[in-house]
Parts: structure tokens; sequence; C-alpha cells
């Protein structure tokens, strides 16, 4: 489980279509939706956390930068825009698989970045976006309903 970083890296991941009954993802406001991305094992290690919120808007996604972005970690110029591009990508591939029966329509607004020198890359951001969908319909609806196990 650890390609998808909730396992391993510690976070609620809520898999599978979203039973919402709105019809529409967010149903309110979700602010302050935290999601690490971790994957230290062996070289080449994988790190990016984020803060976002998901706040309810016209159909689709809309991707926003804070005014008062913080940001933890050396990162430069470039390395913050490849990031947030990644990041955004993996929010949208999250929330294409909602299902039929839940449309998104979102603005998503980045409000804290942590980097690590070496392992923060692309495809570590790609992966935090989707943490952070799954974070975000968790407290949204609540945590994915738990298998029982069969008792012998």
């Amino acid at each position: 489980m650890n390609e998808a970083g909730d396992e391993e890296a510690g976070q609620t991941a809520a898999r599978g279509r979203v039973d919402s009954g709105a019809g529409t993802f967010p149903p309110h406001p979700v602010r302050g939706v935290r999601a690490v991305y971790a994957r230290q094992r062996s070289c080449p290690s994988d790190f990016a956390e984020v803060t976002v919120d998901f706040e309810p808007w016209e159909e689709g996604i809309v991707f926003e930068v804070a005014a008062r972005l913080t940001t933890h970690g050396s990162i430069s110029a470039t390395e913050l825009a490849e990031y947030q591009t990644a990041l955004v990508t993996g929010i949208r591939e999250e929330l294409a698989e909602l299902g039929e029966e839940t449309t998104a329509a979102v603005a998503v607004v980045l409000r804290g970045m942590r980097v690590h020198e070496v392992d923060s890359h692309r495809g570590a951001f790609q992966a935090v976006g989707r943490v952070a969908v799954r974070n975000a319909l968790a407290l949204a609806y609540g945590p994915p309903p738990r298998t029982k196990r069969r008792r012998a």
C-alpha cells in the first residue's frame, strides 16, 4: 500500500466510491487537510507534505495558492512550481475516481508545503495530492467502512 502513501505513511485513506447523498464534493468546506507522503525504506526515498483547503465551488476543479503560502525546507521557485503542478495532477486523478454519482465542484487552496532537499520530487507531490483528497473525503463523509473479519 505504500504507493498511495496511506498505511505506510500513517494516513487515513478513503478508497472506492463515495456515498455522499449530496451529489457533489465537497458537501461543505473542508479546511486544514494535512497530507503526508513518506516512504523512506531505502534510497531513493520519497517525501511530500501539504496542507490544503477544499471549498465548495462551481462544477470542476480550481486550484489556488494562498497569498501567505507557508513553505518549510529549501525550495527554488522552479521546484515550487513543479511540485504545485504535480500536486494538482494527483488531486485531479483522485477526484476522477469518485464515481459517476458524485461530481467534483471544488476550489482547492494550497496553504502549506513541506519539502526535503533530497527526498522531495514531482512523484511524491503527485502522490500526496491523492492522499489529500482521500483525507478530505474521510473528513467530509466519515472514514471508509471497515471490513468485518470472519471468526474461525
